[in-house]
């Protein structure tokens, strides 16, 4: 027996060429650029924008975003999808990384490892993740990540090595 199909949903996502942003990006300092963003003087990246996280607080070394919860996220279950929560984890650890770079320096991410500790739903509300750096070398740098909720709850953890180097172009 098969219920009736709910009605279908519709999520609009409007963004900015990303390419646009990252070329005003090479004239600013890593932390310089997030708290651009931040301000809301440059637009955030699609992939950000698709999920809805905002981009909530900017220090060097420390990067707090939020993450609106929404069933779009969901995955067969009926929860987050892991997946959702990984981006979330690697943006505030790769930003918080970003926030030490100097002009014209970037990174990549080369690894990452999540710890998923219990389910993310609607019910929980908004989330926000936390990245911090933990080492930034010439070469590497490390962060540790979390996502917790407005009480502080903890969801899941992270923790990224990224290769650091100069922008293309720069010398």
């Amino acid at each position: 027996m098969h219920d009736e199909p709910s009605p279908t949903r519709q999520r609009i996502v409007h963004w900015s060429d990303p390419k646009a942003a990252a070329r005003a990006g090479l004239a600013l300092a890593g932390i310089d650029y997030l708290k651009a963003l931040a301000r809301g003087e440059l637009p955030p990246p699609p992939a950000i924008a698709l999920l809805g996280i905002t981009l909530d607080r900017v220090e060097p070394g420390f990067v707090v975003m939020g993450l609106p919860v929404g069933e779009h996220l969901y995955n067969p279950i009926g929860t987050v999808h892991g997946g959702m929560i990984a981006t979330l984890l690697d943006s505030v650890m790769g930003c918080a990384v970003h926030s030490q770079a100097p002009l014209g320096g970037a990174y990549t991410t080369l690894e990452i490892k999540v710890n998923f500790l219990r389910a993310l739903t609607v019910g929980v509300g908004a989330v926000r993740g936390e990245g911090r750096v933990v080492h930034f070398g010439r070469r590497q740098a490390v962060a540790e990540g979390k996502v917790v909720d407005a009480g502080g709850r903890l969801y899941a953890t992270a923790s990224t090595t990224c290769l650091v180097f100069e922008q293309p172009g720069r010398a």
